[in-house]
């Protein structure tokens, strides 16, 4: 594939890095100082573009691209009360989107995992659900884009809870957040399910940031050639 890499800073960088390592080529590699060179990439035969870029800029970005008809993968994480007009755009120019809050592997398997441990939650009321999420001092949005699609997963795997909200905020049928951010943290995300008897853990932890890249990569490929709306469960088979 030729692949538009949007946003070139440290996510960048891993995309163009996992890209090659599979055999695809960075047709276009664009930040914020050259935003304006978007707009050639249907020139180019751009096959996928791949952006992480900030909330402020993920929209418009994504749906240019999308309106050249080049299908978007965006791991940009802060603009989810726009994503469905971003949808709509893909819808009427015919293409392919997937936006997740975290392309990584392990994490992803950490989703469906959360959301079955919730189903069987069900029955064991005595059991509250809590969820922490450590990032680096530079990360954007808190809490992050992965807490809130952990915090969806309860909530879809047991509806008695009704969304998150912070821990110093959380009410009684809310799941509890806690955001830190400090160092250079890729990222730790810890579920945990605590009861007067015992405490159940969910922990996912990254090395870096190799792992969000390389999934970046592979949902590339697989809404190359591909119509619709799709979300990592399409890309991992789930």
């Amino acid at each position: 594939m030729k692949i538009a890499i949007i946003g070139y800073g440290r996510m960048g960088h891993e995309i163009e890095a996992a890209a090659l390592a599979r055999g695809h080529v960075a047709g276009l590699i664009v930040d914020k100082d050259s935003i304006g060179e978007l707009d050639g990439a249907a020139g180019l035969g751009i096959d996928v573009a791949i952006e992480f870029t900030t909330p402020e800029t993920a929209f418009e970005n994504v749906t240019r691209c999308l309106r050249m008809k080049i299908p978007v993968v965006s791991g940009t994480t802060g603009w989810l009360k726009d994503i469905e007009k971003a949808a709509a755009v893909c819808r009427e120019n015919e293409t392919a989107f997937i936006h997740s809050s975290n392309f990584s592997i392990g994490v992803n398997i950490l989703f469906r995992l959360n959301t079955q441990l919730a189903v069987m939650m069900k029955n064991h009321p005595e059991y509250k659900p809590f969820i922490e999420e450590v990032h680096h001092l530079k990360k954007l949005d808190a809490p992050s884009g992965t807490a809130i699609m952990l915090a969806g997963g309860i909530t879809a795997g047991d509806p008695v809870f009704r969304g998150w909200q912070f821990e110093d905020q959380a009410v009684a049928g809310s799941i509890p957040v806690r955001s830190v951010r400090e160092g250079m943290v890729p990222g730790i995300h810890t579920v945990t399910w605590e009861s007067e008897s015992d405490i159940i853990s969910l922990r996912h932890e990254a090395r870096s940031r190799k792992g969000l890249a390389l999934g970046a990569v592979l949902a590339a490929e697989h809404i190359n050639g591909r119509k619709g709306i799709f979300t990592m469960n399409d890309v991992m088979g789930f």
